[in-house]
């Protein structure tokens, strides 16, 4: 009998509630140790008609059926990694590249599939994965595609579904996977004892230093990037090396598993341990060789496993109690992988040493929010949308109060769902460019107006353009002041000056009358130079203005169009795509 933990009978409730009412392809987002394979045993077991239950590695193949025997034997492997190749149970788990190469007698009459670690099924209809899917949905145009995943945000295609089911967009590009159904985070499995306490240890000697690494959104970092920065310092290694052991021997730790970087950085620190203590496993370990590693290993027969890029996902040794990391991660999903190898509970266990000697600032219990650290002082921040009022994540810096003063969010991500399947994203953007035709607020990054499909010049383009044109100035904005001044009429109104690096100024004034005038700051102001998008209390007076002028960003650039003696400001740019 196999008693699910609350969590996971409502990740297997939400599935069910789900696919009863779409068949649209569905995630489960799980942290490592959250126990994905009980939570698949249950749904196959419950689920009517056939089942296939596809990983990309033998090993989790092996454990999510041996998680399912626990509750039936009806169940097969399909696998040529496990020597067998089994067709006619109701139930199949098998590996990718097995099914790949089945026969087309094989992909009739499944009506479950599950995908173990699901985002590696990526966007090209020519891969593996989709081709499977196809023959699958060919034979039954009814099947439904679950989806589980630790780490449902990859570097090259960004978050791998649409929609999350607390209400917010997460993609606006069509994805294989539509909804994330069910989400639970990992600080909450540690809270409530179902992971063990990971500890950061302040380590007594430096670490490598990365930084001369250049992060490029969309990709990962090349391995000869990284070898030169180690082989630059490669005088460290032996100093840290000392250090682990140090404190492997202090701490009496069971098991320790080291990241490296590559296989060269690997097989030098392996030099630096006695041969009876430690293993490397690379990818190009035999399958043999490497089940033999694993096997010692899980028995406590030596310490130290090291390892390059083949251990993140699809193993599990509970005992490991020390993670060393000495691999830069190009983001917090992968770094949260690493370190959940060593959270599973274990007898004489508790808590796992987190050894960070790459000098990132990763905070394994911050959620994935998409998007790169802008500047260093960022953190994340949440932030409600004034029209939908959805508590969104975005980056921002805050004061030593605690207080928000600035985000960098460009769109409000919250959306509702009308009917099962149609998403109704909420329009709200806090930072935009109007259509010179229409008016209408688009997002910083279209190409074209969303009302009236008008072509949206890019930044470049627009300076370009205007000055080429004889009546239009651009500035490149050095500073920007404020000053009481008075109209024709001696009316009192707000005048701000906007100068270059030579001292020439540009300069725009507004008047707070009455509420007319008072929108017209806000909508042409506020709205475009608050360090917090989305304020929407109008500024009634100077004086409250001089109160909140410090949340008031300098464009980069400013196009002004000559209007008889005077000229009138008309495009103002900021620095949204360096911060975004």
């Amino acid at each position: 009998m196999l008693t699910l933990r609350p969590y996971q009978q409502a990740a297997v409730s939400a599935s069910l509630e789900h696919f009863k009412n779409s068949k649209s392809p569905a995630v489960l987002a799980l942290p490592t140790g959250a126990g994905k394979s009980i939570i698949i045993a249950k749904l196959t077991e419950l689920a009517k008609g056939r089942v296939l239950i596809l990983a990309h590695v033998k090993e989790l193949v092996e454990q999510n059926f041996e998680k399912y025997k626990m509750l039936q034997d009806d169940a097969g492997i399909f696998s040529a990694g496990l020597n067998k190749k089994e067709t006619e149970n109701k139930v199949l788990f098998a590996s990718i590249q097995s099914v790949f190469n089945a026969k087309d007698r094989f992909f009739e009459n499944f009506n479950l599939l599950i995908i173990d670690e699901c985002h590696r099924v990526g966007q090209d209809p020519a891969s593996q994965y989709h081709q499977v899917i196809q023959k699958l949905k060919d034979n039954n145009k009814s099947l439904c595609i679950l989806g589980l995943t630790a780490t449902p945000y990859r570097l090259d295609l960004g978050w791998i579904y649409e929609y999350h089911y607390h209400g917010e967009i997460r993609s606006r590009e069509s994805k294989f996977f539509k909804k994330c159904i069910y989400e639970i985070p990992i600080e909450f499995l540690i809270k409530e004892k179902y992971l063990t306490q990971p500890i950061k240890i302040n380590s007594p000697v430096s670490g490598y230093d990365f930084s001369k690494l250049q992060k490029v959104i969309g990709r990962m970092y090349s391995p000869q990037e990284i070898e030169n920065v180690l082989i630059e310092q490669h005088g460290l290694t032996p100093i840290l090396i000392d250090n682990l052991k140090n404190i492997t021997t202090q701490y009496k730790r069971q098991g320790v598993m080291i990241f490296t970087a590559s296989i060269r950085h690997a097989r030098e620190i392996l030099r630096l341990f006695e041969r009876n203590e430690v293993r490397l496993i690379t990818g190009d370990t035999p399958h043999s060789d490497r089940d033999m590693i694993i096997t010692d290993f899980k028995e406590k027969r030596f310490t130290y496993l090291i390892n390059v890029s083949v251990l993140t996902t699809g193993f599990d040794a509970p005992h490991v109690d020390l993670i060393a990391i000495l691999r830069p991660t190009e983001s917090l999903s992968l770094y949260q992988q690493i370190i959940g190898r060593g959270l599973r509970l274990a007898q004489n266990k508790e808590e796992c040493l987190i050894l960070d000697y790459t000098g990132q600032d990763y905070d394994i219990f911050s959620p994935e929010i998409g998007k790169d650290k802008p500047i260093s002082q960022a953190e994340i921040v949440e932030v409600k949308c004034p029209l939908c009022l959805h508590p969104n994540k975005f980056w921002g810096i805050k004061n030593k109060e605690g207080e928000i003063e600035e985000h960098f969010g460009r769109r409000c991500k919250g959306a509702k769902e009308e009917i099962e399947g149609t998403i109704t994203p909420c329009p709200y953007l806090f930072r935009y460019k109007v259509c010179p035709n229409c008016g209408t607020e688009n997002d910083i990054a279209a190409r074209e107006c969303s009302h009236c499909n008008q072509y949206l010049l890019d930044m470049e383009k627009q300076l370009k353009e205007a000055r080429s044109t004889k009546d239009a100035h651009v500035m490149r904005v050095d500073s920007m002041s404020f000053k009481e001044t008075f109209d024709k009429k001696q009316g009192l109104r707000l005048s701000i000056f906007y100068y270059d690096i030579e001292g020439n100024s540009l300069q725009e004034s507004y008047s707070f009358k009455d509420e007319i005038e008072q929108k017209v700051f806000y909508f042409n102001f506020v709205r475009l130079h608050h360090t917090m998008p989305g304020h929407t209390k109008l500024i009634r007076s100077i004086k409250e203005f001089e109160a909140q002028c410090d949340f008031f960003k300098i464009p980069k650039y400013i196009i002004a169009k000559k209007l008889k003696n005077d000229w009138k400001i008309t495009e103002k740019f900021f620095d949204y795509n360096e911060r975004n």
